[in-house]
């Protein structure tokens, strides 16, 4: 229990420090605005709370705005500006809707007016205006996701199914500037391709669309491939972005908040990128070379994972390292990891990730549950909420990709 105690402490202190609204405050503390119009626009998880930030710093200086977040993350009102709710990780038709009402909004803007972005993760789905049928799109990001392809191997396509995606809502904000916050997402803060880089120009390339496309055998229709064929822009002259926090910043939280607790701290990579399993083992073979340590140690590794579906179970990736980590530490010595995603949902579930110590093996024999077939059939969540090991923290607020933490106690 005291270690979980500790996993509980280190995650509040983690996510507290990567949350928007200071992030958002920021990048505004000494921004001017020119005499025209503040058009405030915030799509992504973050949406609601970046908007909010804005708006208690700007006040009446914004003329009118809209949220686009995922449902159930809008917190209340916010004045001047209308609030929207739609599709994640697959967008639907209120993603459609509501980015249609963003576009009609910074219509018609002229050379002083600033259209305020406010950027972070999830907005590829919750920003969409599809130049094919909503279900083809739908169909194409569903593959992908069950392929195991990455998010910029996602994003590359769909940046060229897409009317705003790629750098083309820039060019639909023309004359108008544009001030883009962003909270990242991606592992390296790549800005074209973070929420698919709406006011970013596109570094990739048709070629790179086309590789994907027959790497992962994805069935298109003939207008999806010709769109396939378009570039999108590469240059923007109405841009001004600026980048403010990042997985990186998570993973040095997570190391202030186990020192606090007495652990010695080791940040191991802010850039993991490998399957999930495969990373819960990793994290369980590091627990096995340091059980002779005379002092209490924290190994913390950050980035996102992927998840190979094999079998039609409920779970996410942050379960699913945790689950995997359970076999290697089995027995061990005080000795648990936690894992989580710092959006506060783990896949399609109301689960931030999973926690396991060195009791966790014997603890779901007892229950008939083995985890090689668990991990087979994809269902982390239903294993580990038999045996108290899911994390509950409820939408944060904020998306900064995840964090995985190792903590061996003496």
């Amino acid at each position: 229990m005291d270690l979980r105690k500790d996993a509980d402490i280190i995650i509040k202190k983690s996510i507290q420090s990567v949350l928007p609204n200071e992030a958002a405050a920021k990048a505004l503390s000494n921004k001017t605005f020119e005499k025209g119009r503040i058009v405030a626009i915030a799509v992504g998880k973050a949406a609601w709370q970046m908007a909010k930030a804005a708006s208690d710093i700007l006040g009446q200086s914004i003329a009118t705005g809209i949220v686009i977040t995922k449902y159930e993350h809008i917190k209340g009102k916010i004045p001047n500006i209308k609030c929207f709710e739609a599709g994640h990780p697959v967008p639907d038709e209120n993603s459609f809707k509501a980015t249609q009402a963003v576009l009609d909004m910074v219509s018609g803007l002229n050379e002083e007016d600033t259209v305020l972005f406010l950027l972070s993760g999830g907005g590829s789905a919750l920003f969409e205006k599809p130049l094919i049928s909503g279900e083809e799109l739908s169909d194409i990001t569903n593959r992908l996701l069950a392929c195991g392809a990455d998010i910029v191997e996602i994003n590359t396509i769909r940046k060229r199914l897409s009317a705003v995606k790629g750098g083309k809502f820039a060019k639909l904000c023309e004359p108008a500037k544009i001030y883009s916050i962003v909270l990242s997402d991606i592992l390296g803060d790549p800005l074209d391709m973070i929420a698919s880089g709406p006011a970013c120009p596109d570094s990739s390339t048709c070629e790179q669309a086309a590789a994907l496309a027959e790497k992962y055998s994805l069935k298109m229709s003939d207008k999806a491939k010709e769109f396939l064929k378009i570039e999108t822009p590469k240059k923007l002259n109405n841009v001004e972005t600026v980048i403010t926090g990042s997985v990186k910043n998570l993973c040095e939280a997570a190391a202030k908040a186990c020192s606090d607790l007495g652990y010695k701290p080791f940040i191991l990579t802010d850039m993991l990128c490998c399957e999930a399993k495969e990373a819960g083992s990793f994290m369980a073979s590091i627990a096995k070379s340091h059980q002779n340590t005379k002092e209490s140690l924290a190994f913390i590794a950050g980035g996102e994972t992927v998840v190979h579906l094999t079998g039609k179970g409920k779970g996410g990736r942050n379960q699913e390292i945790a689950l995997a980590a359970a076999e290697g530490i089995s027995g061990l010595k005080d000795t648990a990891l936690f894992s989580i995603g710092s959006d506060g949902t783990d896949g399609p579930t109301d689960a931030a990730g999973g926690f396991r110590d060195n009791n966790s093996k014997e603890m779901l024999k007892a229950k008939n549950i083995n985890i090689y077939d668990v991990l087979k059939n994809n269902d982390a969540y239903n294993a580990l909420k038999e045996i108290g090991g899911l994390i509950i923290t409820g939408p944060t607020g904020t998306n900064v990709n995840d964090v995985s933490v190792l903590l061996i106690k003496r």
